[in-house]
Parts: structure tokens; sequence; C-alpha cells
């Protein structure tokens, strides 16, 4: 266990006082048991859950990197991993002008594409 102090507002912890006065328990334990309560992920969370079912159209294969580079197929964003020697590398740092300069996005932008082995699968 872990010893630790809380600020509570009079609201709080009367109702804690509260509960714990109708479990025949002590303030603590009645804290500790909801803590634990909101920790547990809910049976019927696995039931039904939308994030969890097979794809709508099961013939469906995305490009290899798109788990590691999510943020650049959903919103546009540089990759910021590349395939390399077969291996999956961080990407070369973005230049300082890289959000500013159409430029030196495009330039940045075309020396990954070149780098990057998993191109062709995409």
């Amino acid at each position: 266990m872990v010893r630790t102090q809380i600020y509570l507002t009079r609201r709080e912890h009367e109702f804690l006082q509260a509960e714990a006065r109708r479990q025949n328990g002590s303030l603590a334990g009645v804290l500790r048991a909801m803590v634990e309560e909101r920790m547990r992920v809910p049976e019927e969370a696995w039931d039904n859950n939308p994030l969890l079912a097979p794809p709508a159209d099961p013939s469906f294969t995305g490009p290899e990197d798109s788990v590691l580079n999510l943020d650049h197929y959903l919103y546009g964003g540089p990759k910021k991993w590349i395939k390399r020697g077969g291996q999956w590398v961080e990407a070369p740092p973005l230049p300082a002008d890289y959000h500013t300069n159409p430029r030196s996005t495009e330039a940045y932008d075309q020396m990954v594409r070149g780098m990057d082995e998993s191109q062709g699968a995409a």
C-alpha cells in the first residue's frame, strides 16, 4: 500500500463519511473500493464492441505501415517510420521550416519517399 493525502471538498468528504457509515467501514476503504470499481473493465465492453468486430470488408488490406504512420494516413502528416533494409526505422528529423515552407515540405517528403522501401506496397 502507498500512503497518500488528498484534498476533498466538504461535500465530497461528507459523502465518503456517510458511505463509510452505511457500509460499516472506513472512509479509506470506501475510497479504495470506488477506485477499484473504476479500474475494472466491464464485461459488456467486450460484447458488441465495434472496435473488436471484424472489418466490414475482409478482403481489404491497407498499407503495411498503417499502424506505425497512422497520422500520415489519417491527417496527411509526415511519415514517422520508414522501412530500410527490411527493418522499420525512424524517419529523418523534419527540417525546421517543414510546416511553413512548401518547398522544404516537398523536398523532405520526396527524400523520404525515395528512402522508404514500403512505398511500393502502399
